[in-house]
């Protein structure tokens, strides 16, 4: 049998979990090293970022293709750069320089706000993407996009000499443990315990007190205590020698009196033996009324196990009835919210039509009067009268037109950005004042038509992280509702909607005059299909979607309160989804 040395083993086991951790060590020290390093590589590309953003903007812009190129040159001499492509808002290349990714990163597809981060391991690139935002009269245009290429060559060549460092340090303290640990387990093990094997193939079993372990040193560690058990075992065994000696006397005297009771049990068994008999009469009988009871329970089972059969099926059934239930309830939901955006968009296409109605006038008139001068010029009948009249009435029309084509393009641009965010759930950063403002402009051509009035009072400079289509779809439905079923009876309505920021969350507190609730109406307010216009076509889904916009969609909380003065508010709080 071949012999295993124990330092040889626990050597190895030792030193393997120590190359293993300083392998994983020196191998996560050379990760965080690489990613450290193309954190600020990022770090630097973000600030060329915001030293080139303004220039290359101003240079699309102004449609200097030429001084893209320079400054696009000027960026790849930088050893860090490796790359960069400048787009236009049509994501045409206006310049590419250096090297490229192979698969367009998504950010130079589509329009995005805030810089994008793209990455290729394949091609070993990394960078990221930001949009040339241009600001003009108040508004943002994204005139085009930048991308900006760095490589993982040059992450290495930044840190090629801290891997050897660390390399070599991880070499140098291997080998010195191996030394050490090897003259160690030596010594204090291997030698030692090598004495101890050799004293105990020295055992006599008919003399053991002369095969007693002899002091090895004067250390008191784990082999002194292996050699005081060994000694204390010798003790025992020669007490154990004595006392089974003993054990056989008495054992010999033990199997005497066994052979006398042997013969006292043999009769007692006869006399039990009678006794059993008519015991196992008994116990055939009781088994046989237990088989029948045991066919009577598995009759009870088999018809358990039908019923239960048939309560699955139902189960199942009642299952899908819920999921089926559950989707026509969505499909009526989203229904109902095209239908709002499709009432919505007859009334504001109905109000712009006044505008483009007197803008048209103006142009026609505008025309009668050039064609006037014109003939006037003609004819030589042109006097100084007639330039100060035909000035007049031109800069009086060019007024008229400007101001209404003015008007229709704000209610465009307001219905416009209500509705692209009522038909998608992307999350963004909005100016809640400004927000409000747009929706109450795109629902205008509805106000129009009463004596009602929405006043908001909330600060211009709150701004939030959320879903701008949820909101718009709130605000709209509860002024709706209020229009409707508040001010039935009521000639000139008001609205108030406060908004307030309390601990990172927004609170919107919104208040009409109108008639107000009953208990019963109040009780169900924002169960679905409740409504008390049935008769009129009502779904009473209106506050229904209201209460899974608030709760689902943007993750906040809405109470509702009926005042004993009439009229209906809602406090609805709202989180900031940058803290959430």
């Amino acid at each position: 049998m071949k012999i295993t040395s124990i330092s040889r083993t626990l050597l190895t086991r030792v030193l393997s979990v120590y190359f293993i951790l300083t392998i994983s060590v020196t191998g996560i020290q050379i990760i965080a090293e690489y990613f450290n390093t193309k954190s600020h590589i990022n770090s630097e590309l973000l600030t060329l970022q915001k030293t080139i953003s303004g220039s290359l903007t101003r240079a699309v812009w102004e449609l200097n293709t030429q001084q893209a190129v320079d400054i696009s040159e000027g960026l790849i001499a930088i050893p860090m750069i490796k790359g960069i492509t400048v787009t236009d808002e049509a994501n045409n290349i206006i310049t590419q320089l250096g090297e490229i990714l192979t698969t367009p990163s998504q950010a130079t597809k589509d329009s995005f706000n805030e810089h994008q981060s793209i990455s290729s391991l394949t091609e070993g690139l990394f960078g990221h993407s930001f949009p040339l935002i241009f600001e003009f009269s108040g508004r943002t245009t994204t005139v085009g996009t930048v991308t900006l290429l760095s490589s993982n060559d040059v992450i290495f060549s930044r840190i090629e000499v801290g891997i050897y460092f660390l390399i070599g340090n991880a070499i140098v303290k291997t080998t010195f443990l191996v030394f050490l640990f090897s003259l160690a387990f030596t010594k204090l093990l291997t030698d030692p315990l090598q004495e101890l094997t050799d004293q105990m193939k020295q055992l006599d079993l008919h003399d053991p007190e002369a095969s007693k372990f002899h002091i090895m040193n004067d250390e008191k560690n784990e082999l002194n205590i292996l050699e005081d058990a060994y000694n204390n075992l010798i003790d025992e065994l020669v007490e154990f020698k004595d006392k089974l000696s003993l054990s056989q006397r008495e054992t010999n005297l033990a199997n005497d009196k066994l052979d006398e009771q042997n013969l006292l049990l043999e009769q007692e068994v006869a006399k039990k033996t009678s006794t059993l008999s008519s015991t196992l009469l008994r116990m055939e009988v009781q088994q046989k009324e237990m088989l029948e009871q045991q066919n009577e329970l598995k009759e009870e089972n088999n018809r358990r196990r039908k019923t239960e059969s048939t309560l699955m099926t139902t189960n199942k059934e009642l299952k899908n009835s819920i999921l089926e239930l559950s989707k026509a309830q969505d499909r009526l939901l989203e229904a109902e919210k095209m239908a709002s955006l499709g009432e919505l968009s007859a009334e504001v296409s109905h109000e712009i039509n006044t505008p483009i109605g007197i803008s048209i006038t103006s142009t026609s008139y505008l025309a009668d009067i050039i064609t006037k001068l014109q003939q006037d010029i003609t004819a030589q009948k042109l006097s100084k009268r007639t330039i100060d009249c035909f000035i007049s009435n031109a800069q009086h029309s060019v007024k008229l037109l400007s101001n209404n084509l003015q008007r229709a393009a704000e209610l465009i641009t307001s219905f416009k950005q209500v509705a692209v965010d009522q038909a998608n759930d992307k999350v963004r950063l909005i100016n809640i004042s400004k927000y409000l403002d747009e929706i109450i402009q795109s629902i205008h051509p509805k106000l129009k038509k009463t004596n009602h009035s929405v006043k908001i009072n909330c600060d211009p400079h709150i701004e939030i992280y959320t879903h701008p289509g949820a909101i718009a779809q709130i605000i709209i439905n509860l002024i709706i509702n209020s229009i409707i079923h508040g001010f039935q009876d009521v000639n000139k309505g008001i609205i108030n909607v406060d908004v307030t920021i309390e601990k990172q969350r927004l609170m919107i507190l919104y208040r009409d005059n109108g008639a107000g609730i009953n208990e019963e109406q109040f009780d169900k307010l924002f169960d679905p299909f409740y409504t008390t216009r049935a008769d009129k076509g009502g779904t009473g889904l209106g506050t229904h979607i209201i209460k899974n916009l608030v709760v689902d969609t943007l993750n906040g909380a809405i109470d509702a309160y009926s005042g004993s003065d009439g009229g209906l508010s809602y406090r609805i709080t709202l989180p900031d989804m940058r803290y959430s």
